[in-house]
């Protein structure tokens, strides 16, 4: 069994925080991005992305717990799981996003993701508003994220 994500969804102003990716490996056959892109190598030629805070699940841990984990671990930001929002799946595994409520500080690149930072690995926190969705992994959480921003956040029922 393929080891689950949680993600966490923080809605601010309109805005939904991102995590903004640049992935170029050495080649194709290295790259999940490049097998779900359907882009056959030999060589990956970088993918340009967006993905919500998040990981996996560790052992004995909900999904809802990791969603949190993960977003303190990569954006130093403290929250709560206020309720799942959605099920999916991110390069093939079972994928639980939440939607996240007593959001506290400011977010700021860290754990992993700061150290493994470079110019083939790139990592940058975004608030991004509906228009700036079109580059979001999975795909279909485009349309999810839009109508939750375009809700205020106050919906966005489970589907």
């Amino acid at each position: 069994m393929k080891i689950p994500r949680g993600a966490a969804i923080v809605v601010e102003a309109g805005k939904v925080l991102v995590v903004k990716r640049y992935l170029r490996l050495g080649s194709s056959a290295e790259c999940v991005m490049c097998e779900y892109a359907a882009a056959p190598g030999p060589r990956c030629d970088g993918h340009r992305y967006a993905v919500l805070p998040g990981g996996h699940v560790e052992p004995g841990e909900s999904a809802a717990a990791a969603a949190i984990r993960e977003l303190q671990e990569e954006t130093t930001l403290t929250a709560t799981a206020a309720r799942l929002l959605w099920t999916g799946t991110h390069n093939g595994r079972p994928a639980y996003y939440f939607l996240t409520a007593d959001v506290s500080g400011v977010p700021r690149l860290s754990g992993d993701e700061a150290v493994e930072h470079c110019p083939i690995n790139h990592f940058e926190l975004r608030w991004a508003d509906a228009q700036e969705l079109d580059d979001i992994y999975p795909a279909d959480l485009q349309s999810r994220l839009v109508r939750l921003i375009e809700a205020g956040n106050q919906s966005g029922e489970a589907e």
